[in-house]
């Protein structure tokens, strides 16, 4: 039997992140793909491509969950962006009644959309509810400062030391990434499990970052950990996948591009 994964995020709808990159990552990497959506994110062509941001109502959130898990064996989950208190007490309390073995937690931090004081609410809420339900987390530059309490973070020894102080301070796997923040040919991240600390090192691809390019690597290590995967192993594939995932970017008239999966092959 296929192996299963299931994305709590949200819809991204010009597919370069959230559910739908999360699913197209899955199917890469021959893992069946379900998603119970937290909101509905729509970048707006007249304002800038900022973010229109309309949460998911809890209850919907609970039923999407309740039919993900009653279809399907999961054992691992994928948690992307939320973006509001009532969604997250909603997914801390389907967390807490399934235990599932793996949750994988994308960090989504101040949520783009949101006015300044409801986004630090949902990042607090974030941070106490949903957190200490992890098993492995992928914080990027920002995250990694906001979860660490370091105030910079500018090598990859600073990195280095970021994962460890999440390790301690959450008791989950990290893999916090440096991507094009830090200096250097190489876009470098930091797997550490508390036992052992792993440099993940890939050629840079330009100077800018890609959408979708987190909830990729995520999503990556989601798969990997449903197919029974180590979390060193999860963590070098959703290296190779969002390596390759961003060599093959896919251009449109976003200001920006996006990754593109297709082109991954093990």
């Amino acid at each position: 039997m296929t192996h299963v994964a299931l994305t709590i995020a949200g819809s991204e709808t010009t597919g370069g992140a959230g559910a739908q990159t999360d699913l197209k990552t899955f199917h890469q990497l021959d893992t069946f793909g379900a998603a119970a959506l937290t909101c509905i994110v729509s970048m707006d062509p007249k304002d800038s491509w900022n973010h229109r941001f309309v949460p998911v109502d809890p209850q919907v959130i609970a039923d999407q969950i309740e039919a993900c898990t009653a279809a399907h064996d999961v054992d691992t989950v994928k948690i992307g962006m939320l973006g509001a208190p009532a969604t997250i007490d909603t997914v801390a309390a389907a967390l807490a009644q399934h235990s599932f073995t793996n949750v994988v937690l994308d960090p989504v931090l101040i949520c783009k959309g949101q006015e300044p004081g409801a986004a630090l609410e949902t990042d607090n809420a974030l941070k106490a509810q949903v957190l200490p339900l992890a098993t492995f987390v992928t914080p990027n530059h920002f995250e990694a400062l906001a979860l660490s309490g370091m105030d910079s973070i500018e090598t990859v020894a600073e990195l280095t030391e970021a994962a460890r102080r999440i390790h301690d301070t959450y008791g989950v796997i990290v893999l916090a990434k440096g991507g094009v923040v830090l200096e250097g040919p190489d876009a470098v991240d930091v797997f550490h499990d508390g036992e052992q600390t792993v440099e993940l090192r890939s050629p840079k691809t330009g100077e800018h970052r890609i959408h979708g390019a987190g909830c990729t690597l995520a999503a990556a290590v989601t798969a990997e950990l449903a197919k029974g995967a180590t979390p060193l192993q999860a963590a070098r594939t959703a290296k190779d996948v969002v390596t390759s995932s961003i060599e093959h970017r896919q251009a449109s008239h976003l200001p920006f591009d996006a990754v593109y999966q297709r082109h991954y092959s093990a």
